[in-house]
């Protein structure tokens, strides 16, 4: 099914995405995107849907199951408070990306702002996953509870994370593909040493983001990634009265 989105309100172009997604379609492809926001909201379906254009803010927030291909933009919060599903965006994002996500995978071929990952957290069994292509800005994955980051950084730019990298980090795991500066990360992290199983779970999600952006996978795991990790997993917790 296609939808053309030009002249559509946000509310008018989801109505008609629950519409076809009640009537049982199983893909939808969406034209004409321009900065529509709440796109996928909430929606919980295993439908996939294409978007062609420029996403708007909180695209993919609170769904469960579905799979999103944007090819092109998409603005702040993307993946704010998901639950399953996948979205792959074949640009960049704007800040906020994953904004407590709580399962599901997330695929930037580009770049994400400031505040990429924050609060982001596992679920039970769920474990969320982002992988980010290029750089980031500062405060990448601030306040992360959970789940598993990888920044590769393949855009070229001298410096592929701004500063307070884990700030107010407690739970989860940092993989950074490249050299990144002891002074850059939040006091709440620290650099930890590979081991095999690392090895794996960045070789499965990066295979995976080579399928999606059809990337040389072998290329990219020639070089080095650091791990980071929590040095506490409570770490304002003394600063709260009981």
């Amino acid at each position: 099914m296609i939808i053309n989105s030009k002249n559509l309100t946000h509310r008018q172009l989801n109505e008609k995405i629950r519409k076809a997604v009640k009537e049982g379609e199983k893909k939808i492809i969406v034209k004409d995107i321009n900065g529509q926001r709440y796109i996928a909201s909430g929606l919980k379906s295993d439908v996939k849907i294409e978007i062609h254009g420029i996403a708007g803010n909180d695209l993919g927030s609170f769904m469960s199951g579905p799979e999103i291909n944007v090819f092109g933009n998409a603005q702040d919060c993307v993946a704010n408070t998901m639950d399953a599903g996948k979205i792959a965006v074949h640009g960049s994002v704007g800040d906020i990306l994953g904004y407590g996500m709580r399962g599901g995978k997330v695929f930037i071929k580009g770049d994400a702002g400031y505040r990429a990952g924050i609060h982001i957290k596992s679920y039970k069994e769920m474990v969320p996953v982002i992988v980010i292509g290029g750089s980031v800005r500062d405060f990448f994955a601030e306040y992360m509870a959970g789940g598993i980051m990888i920044l590769l950084g393949l855009s070229g730019d001298k410096n592929i994370a701004g500063n307070f990298i884990g700030t107010g980090m407690h739970g989860g795991t940092i993989y950074i593909r490249g050299k990144i500066g002891k002074s850059q990360l939040g006091r709440e992290v620290e650099f930890v040493k590979l081991d095999k199983s690392d090895d794996e779970i960045i070789r499965k999600y990066v295979s995976e983001f080579c399928g999606n952006f059809k990337f040389d996978c072998k290329k990219i795991l020639r070089e080095k990634f650091v791990k980071l990790k929590a040095i506490y997993h409570r770490p304002y917790g003394t600063i709260y009265a009981y």
